[in-house]
């Protein structure tokens, strides 16, 4: 029995671009929903052309397509569409008809002069759940200026408590690194644009939503933010260290270093006991996490010389088994190798144009000799993304279709809205696809 994706009933209308939208029209795709992304003819997502790194063909040559775009544009189909011209706005008017969602990070105001704001898609279709993502939303003083990732990773603060302090060699503000921001107000949203699903169920009546990222920037400094609201305290950049745990952050190790993430009195008590250490737990300096945080700095130059005595591999195995949290600092090249991370086949291998494949555990070493990914045979260009963590029991998420070449689906998207080869054609001389 063919099981049906949550969102196989929805329709999505994706005029965004870069990251914040994608991310979050990726989601509903990868939850079963058709989404058809709109791009510009020529161009297309700004994020095609960040590169490098860029795709490699068969013969491990760079392609023009950036591995950014790939990210974010899972199971989408793609057409291209100059929304400068009447016939490219009529064309999105149509489409927008027939949409259950539309999702736009256009500034403020933008899409008002083609007629594809909010009101005047309404008005076609009362229906719509319009989600506009923009860098400081749809009102207040900055609400016209234009918003990236890493100037609200400024603004909000979040630099200002990412990085080491001062004083430490390298000290100074630190941007993220990826585009938290972006991702999270993807996911956010995500949840919005479902929240409004299911009061139109109730209502019949779509909705306008309303997604900044400095809104979200604010909303995830979670317990920092808390700290400061309710204390006035400003909190300070410690780098691997947390404010209000501890032991909770990096160790050297006899080969490197690992992250111990002790989180309360049990914990801390079961580590003392593995470390060979029983006293440390029966110090008065440490015997609540409260004093451990007083203590930090005494606790720490005790516990060095005994976490430099193992390897990081060493230290997990022993902590692994006694509800410890432990483990190694990886790159990226080792996290995509762990098994774990390989028996949950989080890595999806596509062909451009044809459906994914998991890779599964006992792919590994398969996936090891093959980065940067070669494609199979002929000129067909691999590509690899990393799988939607979301896993429903009853309506998995599905996987469609590899990240979209650009306007690969325009003559197949136009043709079911009613036109015919000779159209599409004239569409096409007018530079209007």
């Amino acid at each position: 029995m063919t099981t049906q994706a949550a969102l196989s009933h929805l329709k999505v209308l994706d005029l965004s671009r870069v990251l914040a939208g994608p991310w979050c029209t990726q989601m509903l795709a990868d939850l079963g929903a058709d989404v058809i992304k709109v791009e510009r003819p020529g161009a297309g997502d700004d994020t095609r052309h960040w590169g490098p790194p860029f795709l490699k063909d068969a013969d491990g040559n760079d392609t023009a397509q950036a591995t950014y775009f790939t990210a974010c544009n899972r199971n989408k189909r793609a057409i291209t569409l100059d929304m400068a011209q009447p016939e490219g706005q009529a064309l999105i008017r149509q489409m927008a008809a027939g949409s259950d969602i539309l999702v736009e990070n256009f500034k403020v105001g933008g899409l008002a002069q083609y007629g594809l704001d909010y009101e005047s898609l309404k008005a076609i279709n009362p229906r719509l759940i319009y989600c506009s993502v923009t860098g400081f939303g749809q009102t207040g003083p900055y609400a016209e200026r234009a918003g990236y990732d890493l100037m609200i990773q400024a603004m909000s603060g979040l630099m200002s408590i990412t990085g080491h302090a001062d004083e430490q060699p390298g000290g100074g503000p630190m941007r993220m690194g990826v585009a938290l921001i972006d991702v999270l107000t993807g996911i956010y949203a995500c949840s919005a644009i479902l929240a409004a699903v299911e009061a139109r169920h109730k209502t019949g009546a779509g909705q306008h939503i309303d997604m900044a990222l400095l809104d979200v920037g604010m909303a995830v400094l979670a317990n920092q933010a808390a700290g400061y609201l309710n204390t006035g305290q400003v909190p300070q950049r410690q780098g691997n260290t947390h404010p209000s745990l501890a032991p909770y952050q990096t160790f050297d190790t006899l080969d490197g270093s690992m992250l111990l993430a002790i989180g309360n009195d049990g914990q801390f008590v079961r580590f003392c006991d593995a470390a060979g250490q029983p006293g440390w737990a029966q110090d008065e300096r440490f015997r609540s996490n409260t004093l451990r945080v007083k203590n930090r700095e005494a606790l720490v130059a005790l516990m060095l010389p005994v976490t430099r005595t193992r390897s990081t591999a060493d230290w997990t195995r022993l902590l692994e088994d006694k509800a410890v949290p432990c483990g190694p600092i990886n790159t990226l090249a080792q996290a995509f190798a762990d098994p774990q991370i390989l028996a949950r086949g989080l890595v999806l291998n596509q062909t451009l144009g044809m459906s994914p494949k998991r890779l599964e555990a006992t792919d590994s070493a398969a996936f090891r000799s093959a980065l940067p990914p070669a494609a199979a045979a002929g000129t067909a260009t691999q590509v690899r993304t990393v799988a939607n963590p979301m896993r429903l029991s009853a309506t998995p998420t599905v996987l469609r279709r590899a990240p979209p070449t650009l306007g690969q689906h325009t003559q197949e998207v136009l043709a079911e809205l009613g036109l015919d080869a000779a159209q599409i054609a004239g569409l096409r001389s007018r530079n209007v696809i």
